[in-house]
């Protein structure tokens, strides 16, 4: 029988336990990490997600600033003011929303972004950390599905970890972190042939794709573990994955839903990534 990958109630554990730790920070040093969320726009996915990321960060005792600019901010003033949190010792990570509206170059923006306050793991320092097996700083999503893996003690050395989409938020730093735990990895994407066949050898399949119910069981072996980042709405606007929940749950082993799999975990990783940055710069004399 299949089994539901819990993001939701995992998300909550891993709070409870950050909350302690930011609390035994707050004691030993008097400091509190402060994340801060930069949103250009008025996207409405943008809008719920940075709610979301605001109420976890204060309930686990950070301290949480969101900045909410207009969407004709020009590029030259959103980096000012990346570059004035970049200065202030309060704050611990950064993370700027994407999208980011068409005038506004996101890679100049990232790169502004101290790698040390990088929480959303984006940095090309990040990054080359990351592929040198030595991660710092990691894609939030990625991270997360690790954390899930492990919490559900779903072997990954030596199995067969497929994922669908290849960017740079999920697809490729997933494949990273798959490898260095001794999974033999397939990254596939819009240009792949035969997918379904590439698919259904998986022993882990990672779905992040963006297109609403594409995965059915046709494309997945008999007690696969299906591990769904998608988030779309349906014509119904409501809210799906990139995989047929209904469709698959019979024959794959463990499964995660949406909503309720890996968003929580995300914001979760988000968190953890912040306090680290924090603990790190009291370690260092940086406060």
């Amino acid at each position: 029988m299949v089994k539901i990958i819990d993001g939701k109630a995992l998300a909550q554990k891993k709070q409870i336990a950050l909350a302690k730790k930011v609390e035994a920070l707050k004691s030993s040093s008097h400091i509190v990490p402060g994340l801060v969320v930069i949103l250009v726009g008025d996207d409405p996915a943008s809008q719920v997600y940075v709610k979301n990321k605001e109420k976890a960060a204060l309930k686990a005792g950070f301290k949480s600033e969101t900045v909410r600019l207009s969407s004709d901010i020009s590029e030259d003033e959103l980096v000012s003011i990346v570059e004035e949190y970049n200065r202030d010792d309060s704050i611990h990570g950064i993370l700027v929303q994407l999208p980011l509206p068409k005038h506004i170059n996101d890679k100049r923006i990232i790169l502004t972004i101290d790698p040390h306050k990088d929480v959303d793991g984006f940095h090309p320092m990040n990054t080359g950390h990351l592929w040198s097996g030595r991660p710092i700083m990691v894609p939030c999503t990625p991270a997360g599905i690790m954390e899930m893996l492990s919490e559900y003690q779903i072997p990954i050395e030596g199995k067969h970890a497929v994922i669908i989409g290849r960017s740079n938020i999920v697809g490729k730093p997933m494949a990273q972190l798959l490898l260095a735990q001794n999974a033999t990895v397939t990254l596939t994407h819009s240009k792949t042939k035969n997918i379904k066949e590439i698919t259904s050898q998986a022993d882990i399949l990672i779905i992040a794709i963006g297109q609403g119910h594409f995965v059915t069981k046709d494309f997945v072996k008999s007690g696969a573990v299906v591990i769904d980042v998608g988030m779309n709405r349906d014509d119904n606007q409501k809210l799906i994955g990139d995989a047929d929940f209904e469709d698959l749950k019979d024959k794959v082993s463990y499964i995660t839903p949406v909503p309720g799999g890996v968003g929580p975990m995300t914001i979760t990783m988000l968190l953890e990534q912040t306090y680290q940055s924090a603990f790190r710069s009291v370690k260092n004399g940086n406060n």
